[in-house]
């Protein structure tokens, strides 16, 4: 038989791997466009934002929203993963400082900027934490990053005090600056100044 001309397209591709890569496209786009429009509403004091209001946010028909996210728990799944991924990404590198103590500063500086950020977010997620497996992993997994975290930055004589170490973790938790912030309306600079003085008071005598 004598050689076909032209090339053969590689195997999966072609029209039809044309095909599945443009729909694939289409549904991270449509998801991508869901997960903000979840957000946004969030961010603007909806707390429970309802799938049909998602829908309308993002541009896409209900049955798109449930076609991604299966249920609305999908849903408040993504936004526990989302505060939890961010707050990974800003708390979990390096702190700067020639001293524990300038190190722990940086930590409280990442940690108010980053809670900043999702608060909103994370007091949606545990509306669900009581019915969602995926939610209670990831709050386990933020609160034990967080005192990891902080315990990465203490001397050893301090994280040796057991009741030092957990009144440090209640201060600095983003639960504490939700309650700032959100529960008691204090400003972003005052609610920082707070937890300052909270981490200094707890601290009092302890040497560089």
């Amino acid at each position: 038989m004598g050689q076909a001309r032209g090339k053969t397209a590689p195997q999966g591709q072609g029209a039809t791997g044309v095909r599945v890569d443009g729909r694939r496209l289409r549904t991270q786009e449509s998801r991508r466009r869901v997960v903000a429009a979840l957000l946004q509403c969030v961010r603007e004091g909806d707390y429970d934002p309802s799938a049909e209001a998602v829908a309308l946010r993002a541009g896409v028909g209900l049955r798109t929203v449930f076609r991604l996210f299966k249920d609305k728990d999908g849903l408040m799944r993504q936004m526990s993963e989302t505060v939890y991924a961010e707050l990974s990404s800003v708390t979990n590198a390096p702190f700067k400082g020639d001293t524990w103590r300038e190190r722990l500063d940086d930590l409280i500086r990442r940690r108010v900027t980053a809670f900043e950020q999702v608060m909103s977010y994370r007091r949606a997620a545990l509306a669900h934490v009581h019915h969602s497996p995926v939610v209670q992993l990831n709050n386990r997994l933020l609160q034990a990053g967080q005192r990891e975290g902080l315990v990465a930055v203490l001397p050893e004589r301090v994280v040796a005090q057991t009741e030092i170490v957990d009144a440090l973790d209640l201060a600095l938790c983003i639960d504490s600056w939700i309650h700032l912030r959100m529960d008691r309306g204090i400003k972003p600079a005052q609610a920082k100044a707070v937890v300052k003085r909270l981490a200094d008071a707890l601290l009092a005598g302890e040497p560089d």
